[in-house]
C-alpha cells in the first residue's frame, strides 16, 4: 500500500511539474527564494509592532524567529531520519522532470512548506483580531510550497505533510506563546 501511494505521489509530481513552461520559470524561481519574501516579513513585523507595541511586539517577533529556527531543525531531523530522495535525485524520474535547482539534501518533509506555513498561521493567530485581511497571508505558503513542485525538488506528499506540520507547530507554539505572553505582559 505505501509503495502504491509513493508511486502515485511520483506520478502526480511528474504531471504537475510537466505543466510548467519557460514563460513561468523565472517567476517560480523567484517565488522559491526565501529572500524574495523579505518585504512580506518586514511588513508582518511592522504590523506586529504597530498592533502590540515595541515590548510585546518585540517578544512576538523573537518568538517567530525562534520557532522558524526550531521548525527548520525539526524538519532536518525528519529528513535525515526518513532519507527520502528528492525528485531531482530519484533515478526513476529525474530525467523526465523539469528541474532548475538541484538540492542534495533529502526531501521528506518540505522545509519550505513547513516553515512558511508555520510563519503564516502563527502570524494569522497573532494578528487576526487586529487586521481583517491578514487571512491573505495564507497565499504565501501556498505559492511557496507549489514552487517546490514546479521546480521538481519535492513530492506532493512532502509538501502536503510539511504544510500540516507547519499548522501543528504554529497552533502548538501559539498556545505556549499565549501562556508566556499572559505571564509577562499582564
Amino acid at each position: 500500500m505505501i509503495a502504491s501511494l509513493l508511486q502515485k505521489d511520483k506520478e502526480l509530481l511528474v504531471f504537475l511539474n510537466s505543466l510548467g513552461n519557460e514563460q513561468w520559470d523565472s517567476f517560480w524561481l523567484f517565488v522559491t527564494n526565501q529572500f524574495s519574501w523579505t518585504p512580506l516579513f518586514l511588513f508582518v513585523f511592522y504590523l506586529v509592532i504597530k498592533s502590540h507595541g515595541w515590548k510585546r511586539g518585540g517578544f512576538i517577533i523573537f518568538s517567530m524567529i525562534l520557532l522558524v529556527a526550531f521548525s527548520d531543525q525539526f524538519v532536518n531531523l525528519i529528513k535525515n531520519s526518513t532519507e527520502r530522495l528528492r525528485p531531482n535525485n530519484d533515478p526513476e524520474i529525474k530525467e523526465i522532470l523539469r528541474t532548475f535547482i538541484r538540492p542534495q539534501s533529502f526531501s521528506f518533509v518540505s522545509g519550505h512548506a513547513a516553515t512558511s506555513t508555520f510563519f503564516s498561521v502563527f502570524t494569522l493567530l497573532v494578528l487576526r483580531a487586529k487586521y481583517r485581511y491578514i487571512y491573505l497571508i495564507i497565499c504565501f505558503p501556498l505559492l511557496f510550497a507549489y514552487s517546490r513542485l514546479y521546480l521538481g525538488v519535492h513530492f506532493p506528499i512532502d509538501v502536503t505533510l510539511g504544510m500540516l506540520l507547519g499548522v501543528l507547530l504554529a497552533r502548538g507554539y501559539y498556545f505556549l506563546y499565549r501562556k508566556v505572553d499572559h505571564r509577562l505582559f499582564r
